[in-house]
């Protein structure tokens, strides 16, 4: 099973391996259940994971920045309130 395979929602490469496989779907009905499709369904799966992972770690760069604002603005409040 698949995330929202919404366009907007992914990066461009995933969304064409995303529109080769809705396209395989419907030329292939009834195969796809013997596997016709299923090439493309882990590559479309690798791609999601990468993406994600991609996701995961830009997240998480930027939570340490705002966390290195959030610190120092703490530090600076100190500060002045020492003075």
């Amino acid at each position: 099973m698949h995330p929202d395979l919404s366009s907007h929602l992914h990066t461009p490469e995933c969304n064409i391996l995303i529109s080769q496989l809705k396209e395989c779907h419907e030329t292939k009905k009834f195969q796809k259940f013997l596997g016709a499709c299923s090439d493309i369904d882990r590559t479309v799966q690798r791609c999601l994971k990468k993406e994600l992972a991609d996701n995961r770690k830009k997240n998480f760069d930027q939570s340490k920045l705002n966390r290195q604002k959030v610190y120092e603005r703490m530090r600076q409040e100190e500060q002045a309130q020492k003075q």
